[in-house]
């Protein structure tokens, strides 16, 4: 392949140590990388990322409590002291089973990374159920870009009912926010848009009540929160209904523009709400690379896109290839958190077993910690084992759960602070918003090859910079012969001059 760079072994390292290529810089890559830190491998961390992402709290940085900073530490400072550990930048593209490389792209650059074990860690996107042209109007919550874009919009709707009231035009669709899934994500989006309306923002505009605002949360199941239950979900219901949130159940979105959206209840009756802000929190899809590790094993996909693994989170076939986290179908497992990093750290103590001829742990065994959801401040439902927990306990319980897996101390207090000034006070330490967050994505989006066609192409560079050589050395092969031309003519005047003379 034209333009392809081979990646080179961990500088300080030795070439021939055993090579483990980590895909991705989730829980699973992150978690797996460092599970390996005292192992005899070089380890190679691919990401398309510069961060960790703690996605659990992403909503917390769309309505204003957190700065991306504090959920999404880079992940070279995360590694820095792991001496055998070393990361790239890139998207990866192809994985090619028989050659055991691993090809990722940055801007249209190919780079490709051998490996002798590798543990594939990249996770799951938003599933639009096969509309992905309402991803342009209703935005998922999978990436900072995501909560950012997200920020910019809800924010500036309230800035824009403010301006549309002052000129007396009519601003409902502004002040109507409509969440699109019922699950944890949705759940707690519309409980701190709710909370954003109804008190965080009450006093600060004067031309419109911020408490007049709709937040509907919408749903095709008949309940809140499925996985949890009737109870708690019933619970939740009951909870974000007093906070104001409508909740709709039983009804699929069918069409998503500018304006507004459609819903199509059972007994087929449609109806539209008009809207501005709507965010997507229905659906994961597992990531691509699993279409092509299925393509080359023939090991089965589900229907989210995960892959069907063998007991020990390998591939049919290729035993030096885990996949852990969203991308796995085994045994129903969620697509949670602690999945990845209880797989990758399995992951990570078979290949230093192997390197030692240690016999093999077993299958993989997940041990369920439970689920929590966060409904509000000081409303949470938790769900651990047969334990049903609701309330303030909750509450409680989901801070401290996530205050231990935030990476990074000073990402902990910070949290922690800003946590403080949200829950106990009203404010939001994090509401700037600007047009870029709002607008950049969908401008990229209009460029053919994305982000690639804004920067100069290598080829394009190097044939620039050969010919401003070949022009310089043209002037400069001119110059001298009209040089010595002139000379040459100086010459032959003293000469002709002697003569008369």
């Amino acid at each position: 392949m034209a333009g392809t760079e081979l990646a080179r072994p961990v500088p300080g390292t030795t070439p021939h140590r055993h090579q483990v290529v980590v895909i991705g810089s989730g829980f699973g890559g992150l978690f797996g990388t460092k599970a390996l830190r005292r192992a005899d491998v070089d380890v190679t961390m691919v990401a398309k990322t510069t961060h960790h992402l703690f996605q659990p709290l992403l909503y917390q940085v769309a309505t204003g409590i957190l700065s991306q900073g504090e959920i999404a530490p880079p992940t070279r400072e995360v590694l820095s002291g792991q001496r055998n550990a070393t990361v790239l930048l890139g998207e990866v593209t192809e994985i090619d089973l028989a050659a055991r490389t691993v090809t990722s792209q940055v801007l249209g650059r190919p780079t490709v990374t051998p490996y002798d074990s590798l543990v594939v860690a990249a996770g799951a996107g938003q599933s639009y159920f096969g509309n992905d042209q309402f991803a342009e109007y209703a935005p998922g919550m999978k990436s900072i870009d995501d909560a950012l874009e997200l920020r910019g919009r809800i924010f500036g709707a309230f800035e824009m009912a403010e301006l549309g009231a002052a000129r007396g035009d009519h601003i409902d669709h502004l002040l109507t926010f409509v969440v699109v899934g019922a699950g944890p994500t949705g759940v707690e989006m519309a409980g701190q848009i709710a909370e954003l309306a109804h008190r965080t923002l009450r006093k600060d505009f004067r031309y419109i009540n911020t408490r007049t605002a709709r937040v509907i949360l919408v749903d095709a199941a008949p309940q809140v929160l499925p996985p949890f239950g009737a109870k708690l979900g019933a619970k939740t219901k009951t909870e974000l209904e007093r906070l104001g949130v409508e909740v709709v159940l039983g009804a699929m979105v069918t069409d998503v523009d500018e304006r507004g959206i459609e819903m199509k209840f059972k007994d087929g009756r449609v109806e539209r709400v008009d809207t501005v802000t709507k965010i997507w929190a229905a659906g994961v899809q597992a990531n691509p690379l699993g279409r092509t590790l299925s393509e080359q094993t023939g090991a089965p996909l589900d229907r989210a896109g995960r892959i069907a693994v063998n007991p020990d989170l390998t591939l049919p076939g290729h035993p030096e290839v885990f996949v852990v986290g969203d991308m796995i179908a085994l045994d129903n497992l969620p697509g949670v958190a602690q999945v990845a990093i209880q797989g990758a750290r399995y992951a990570a103590d078979e290949i230093e077993r192997r390197l030692r001829s240690k016999p093999s742990r077993g299958p993989f065994k997940y041990f369920d910690k439970g689920s929590m959801a966060i409904i509000s401040r000081f409303r949470a439902v938790a769900m651990i084992g047969r334990v049903r927990v609701t309330g303030v306990l909750a509450w409680l319980m989901w801070l401290g759960l996530h205050l231990v897996y935030i990476t990074g101390f000073k990402s902990r207090i910070t949290a922690l602070l800003h946590w403080a000034v949200s829950f106990v006070g009203r404010g939001r330490a994090e509401r700037t918003t600007t047009e870029q967050q709002i607008f950049a994505r969908s401008a990229l989006g209009r460029l053919e090859h994305g982000a690639a066609d804004l920067v100069s192409d290598p080829g394009a560079y190097d044939a620039a910079r050969d010919l401003l050589e070949t022009t310089r050395r043209a002037e400069l092969e001119a110059q001298a012969l009209e040089e010595a031309r002139l000379t040459d003519a100086g010459e032959r005047g003293v000469r002709t001059g002697d003569r008369a003379g």
